[in-house]
């Protein structure tokens, strides 16, 4: 168990001559919560996202200011009907196995991920028809429809690629990837660490100074901050909001942070199943009005959880100005309540537990207990949560999502009736129509009345709270040099060094 430092037989491990040596070229990353699968198609957490964009390539990756970039896939084109993508891949990449990468291995992993039951990708990618093998170099991904969104899936958990001779055992997969990215696996002990350690026969291996990485789940904000200071580790992803004041006065530190692309917020269950109450609206817009958004950026967000009012990002081309923000209104809140027919509703608020989910929980349980709703606490280990949200076994659920570059991403697995990701099985035929058709459509003019049509009906409905906009902040020891924060939360390590 980690207390304050990590534990002491790595710490003594360090002083060792060699050991030293090593230490001047790998780091040690400190997470919010541990891994839940390093399998992209099984994958359902921001952290495991962390941990394979240096594990695995995908075919296209975006650039900090959120162009998409060649990665596996050197150049693409879309054929005039829009459903017919071509991928031009690149010659010479291999898997950490050595076996080529090429085009049939794009088809293996496509075709794995639209067609594996306990797939995560299944909705992503639920536009493909089929994948055509045109040569060694050259893959066709043929569509049902267009879909505008294609490129930005392919940047993620849906685009990286393992390598084909490993798919067939999905244990193997998920105990010891293979994949095509600049860090190889070696070693994974559950709640404790994740160990990668530098691929030589990367394409742009040149570009990825660091030997080795280790990734250290650390839940407890205060617990991960004193491990880098001490210098047990060298950066820390999603600083404590509390803790940026005394950081930024730290000379030995230096923070980053970055405006993300996706939220925070509250899924109510509404299966035929769940509480009664979660499944009238009116009870889902008491919860609404009972919370106090600017409340939470002062007091745990440190003014860095800006209110979120929608699922789409304020710095994105589709957010919805029209919707407008709640302003807490308990008497009102206590009104809509008792129209619904209850005095007060008791539900239990699961969570993955850490120390700002903690404070989260805590906070929303008072500010609601003045509207009559009471919360149950339910903390659990951020994996598990999500488990349990998968299996639709809770009542509320407090959790959040990176966001992505494209809105299709943001909402269609969430709030479609078959969506993947769609935990409180939210279904609105109309919200359905308007997000399919918004995935066939090329431009912003044509796609954002559709985004503005389904988020009227999501605003009215609320099968989702939006409470806040996820922040990426970081913390560096000094000698980390060249990270690029990326408004996706992502670690990438290209052109990452350690000096001294």
């Amino acid at each position: 168990m980690r207390n304050v430092l990590l534990d002491f037989a790595l710490a003594a491990a360090l002083t060792t001559g060699a050991a030293s040596a090593m230490a001047q070229s790998a780091i040690r990353i400190g997470l919010q919560e541990d891994i839940g699968s390093l399998d992209p198609a099984r994958s359902s957490q921001v952290v495991d996202r962390m941990v394979l964009r240096s594990l695995c390539s995908s075919l296209v990756d975006i650039s900090p200011d959120l162009k998409f970039v060649p990665m596996l896939a050197t150049s693409w084109s879309v054929s005039a009907d829009g459903k017919t993508w071509t991928f031009k891949l690149r010659q010479g990449a291999k898997f950490h196995d050595d076996e080529p990468f090429n085009a049939k291995a794009v088809k293996a992993n496509l075709d794995r991920a639209r067609s594996m039951p306990a797939s995560n990708r299944k909705s992503e990618l639920s536009s493909i028809d089929h994948v055509d093998v045109v040569d060694d170099s050259t893959v066709n991904i043929v569509l049902k429809a267009p879909d505008s969104a294609l490129l930005a899936t392919l940047s993620d958990r849906a685009g990286m690629m393992l390598a084909p001779k490993t798919l067939a055992d999905d244990a193997a997969v998920q105990a010891r990837p293979v994949c095509s990215g600049p860090y190889k696996f070696v070693q994974r002990v559950q709640n404790d660490r994740v160990v990668l350690e530098k691929f030589a026969g990367f394409w742009d291996a040149d570009k990825y100074p660091i030997q080795k990485v280790t990734f250290l789940p650390i839940p407890d904000t205060t617990v991960r901050l004193a491990n880098v200071r001490s210098g047990s580790l060298d950066m820390l992803e999603r600083l404590s909001p509390s803790d940026v004041k005394s950081v930024k006065r730290d000379a030995n530190l230096n923070f980053l942070t970055i405006d993300g692309l996706g939220y925070y917020g509250l899924t109510f269950n509404v299966a035929a199943n769940a509480p009664k109450a979660l499944r009238d609206k009116r009870v889902r817009e008491a919860f609404d009005l009972a919370i106090d958004r600017d409340a939470i950026n002062q007091v745990i967000g440190g003014g860095i959880f800006t209110p979120a009012n929608q699922a789409l990002p304020k710095s994105g081309q589709y957010y919805d100005t029209a919707i407008k923000s709640t302003k807490r209104d308990v008497a009102k809140a206590k009104a809509l309540l008792k129209s619904a027919g209850f005095e007060k509703v008791d539900v239990t608020l699961s969570f993955g537990n850490n120390t700002v989910s903690n404070q989260m929980a805590q906070m929303l349980q008072a500010m609601l207990a003045e509207a009559g709703i009471t919360l149950k606490l339910r903390p659990m280990d951020y994996a598990a949560a999500l488990d349990a949200a998968h299996r639709g076994d809770f009542d509320v659920l407090y959790n959040g999502w990176s966001g992505r570059v494209d809105p299709d991403g943001n909402l269609h697995q969430f709030v479609t009736c078959k969506g993947n990701l769609n935990y409180g099985q939210y279904c609105n035929a109309d919200v359905d129509k308007l997000l399919n058709d918004a995935r066939v459509k090329s431009s912003v003019a044509e796609r954002k009345p559709l985004y503005d049509a389904a988020n009227k009906i999501l605003a009215d409905d609320n099968p989702i709270l939006y409470l806040y906009v996820q922040p990426w902040p970081y913390v560096l020891t000094k000698k980390v040099q060249g990270f690029v924060p990326y408004p996706d939360g992502l670690i990438r390590l290209r052109g990452v060094s350690l000096k001294g």
